[in-house]
């Protein structure tokens, strides 16, 4: 009797002993993730609660670790999307220098159109237009503004004209700007010497200088130029006459 209860009572303490570590090993591997030296005491993991995935709402709060060798992080034609990038970004940056580098404004010498000469008992008047050409190589439009010119004889002003705005020249386009300049003379030699019927010729010799101001792509310069013209002074007319530039 004694024996059998003893073999009875042995059987029963195998079995839970089986049911125990049954139970143990399937909480290890659903519910816990243990420690790091596989001792207890066992814990519920942080990140899936125990229940084997992520829950819905915390993907975007989590962080994932992955070995350096894993192929994610090497992804395919690297080089190939880093130097296209870089050529991409060269070629811009060179069509931008290229339409927005700042080219020269050309003004052509002063061109001489007509003259209308008018005598009084003291002085000679004169009223000359003259041409010049302006030429804008920039791929903007140019602003051309504060125009001036004046006219000399032997270092004497005689005339003086100024415009503040003048034109907008469009981009890669030429415009030509008309300029009349009313000319007073009023010394005595210079009028004998026009109104004077013994001579045949009567040309005075005058010395133009003009400077205007452009502007474009927040950049101003200023151009000027100087040139000579001869101009019959001896026609007491109101009608123009055109003389060729000298």
């Amino acid at each position: 009797m004694v024996t059998l209860g003893q073999g009875s009572s042995s059987k029963e303490d195998e079995r839970a002993h089986i049911i125990k570590d049954r139970s143990k090993s399937r909480m290890s591997r659903w519910l816990d993730y243990g420690s790091i030296n596989a001792d207890g005491p066992w814990d519920s993991c942080p990140t899936c609660q125990g229940i084997g995935r992520i829950p819905r709402g915390q993907e975007n709060q989590l962080v994932a670790v992955i070995p350096c060798s894993d192929q994610r992080l090497k992804p395919a034609r690297t080089k190939l999307y880093v130097c296209i990038s870089v050529v991409l970004c060269l070629l811009f940056s060179s069509l931008v220098l290229f339409f927005l580098f700042p080219r020269s404004i050309v003004m052509s010498p002063i061109a001489f159109q007509s003259a209308l000469v008018y005598f009084t008992p003291d002085t000679v008047e004169m009223t000359i237009k003259n041409n010049v050409n302006i030429s804008n190589q920039n791929f903007v439009a140019v602003t051309i503004h504060d125009l001036e010119l004046q006219v000399l004889i032997y270092e004497t002003v005689v005339g003086k004209t100024k415009l503040a705005n003048v034109t907008t020249i469009p981009p890669l386009t030429q415009r030509t700007v008309s300029v009349n300049t009313e000319i007073v003379i009023d010394d005595r030699g210079l009028n004998n010497y026009c109104k004077s019927s013994a001579i045949r010729i009567h040309t005075l010799f005058f010395h133009l200088q003009m400077t205007v101001k452009v502007d474009y792509l927040s950049h101003s310069e200023q151009l000027s130029t100087d040139t000579y013209e001869y101009i019959e002074c001896g026609s007491n007319t109101t009608i123009p006459h055109s003389m060729g530039p000298n």
